[in-house]
């Protein structure tokens, strides 16, 4: 399983405390023995060696091409598997992240289910930072993926010039709604940060593994 941001997911001091939720549900059976695999977005040194670096995020994980998913495809899962015994089986991988990052996980499932099939996504930008509001115009039209998605979102989440998170993504669950998808959308309280994501995490992962 891919995280988006991956020192927030790993940290066992902020929201979510990944490895720890994963040894508690690996240890109940709710979910098999998983490798996660943390990993941050990119960052672009100064030309001249001494200006602020070009942070490479929103390049990497709003762009709705097939980039970051051939990035993790062709370079990550095998750099990855020199030291552990990965599965090849599309339906036992998974990818999650938050804000521009859940969006990120989604297009590596719809741009290539034939590799990823499990999506998790936090507060996602689902907006037209980069074009992600046609995501639910695509999902009514399009083919179906053979993808299964969790979508959390909260009330009090941005609104700004790219768009209202809230009604993307409930545009979203919508969207996946009227095409059938095997998905679930919960809606919380909080703002544009983890804690609701981070609360409802053991439960979000049993339900993507179930």
């Amino acid at each position: 399983m891919f995280f988006q941001d991956g020192e927030w997911y790993v940290d066992t001091e902020k929201d979510f405390r990944v490895p720890v939720v994963f040894d508690n549900l690996i240890h109940q059976g709710a979910m098999p023995v998983t490798i996660g695999v943390f990993i941050n977005p990119g960052v672009i040194p100064a030309a001249d060696g001494q200006g602020e670096p070009v942070k490479n995020r929103s390049v990497e994980y709003d762009t709705l091409s097939d980039a970051y998913a051939r990035f993790l495809i062709e370079e990550m899962l095998p750099e990855v598997g020199k030291q552990y015994k990965l599965t090849e089986d599309p339906e036992q991988r998974a990818i999650c992240g938050i804000s521009s990052g859940g969006i990120c996980a989604f297009t590596v499932a719809w741009q290539r289910p034939d590799a990823f099939r499990k999506v998790l996504s936090h507060v996602g930008s689902f907006t037209n930072i980069r074009g992600g509001h046609v995501y639910p115009a695509l999902i009514r039209k399009e083919e179906k993926r053979p993808i299964r998605v969790f979508l959390q979102d909260g009330e009090k989440d941005l609104d700004n010039q790219h768009g209202n998170w809230p009604l993307a993504n409930m545009e979203m669950d919508k969207a996946l709604a009227f095409a059938g998808y095997d998905y679930r959308f919960v809606m919380g309280t909080e703002g544009h940060n983890g804690k609701h994501g981070g609360a409802i995490l053991p439960e979000s992962l049993r339900w993507l593994w179930r």
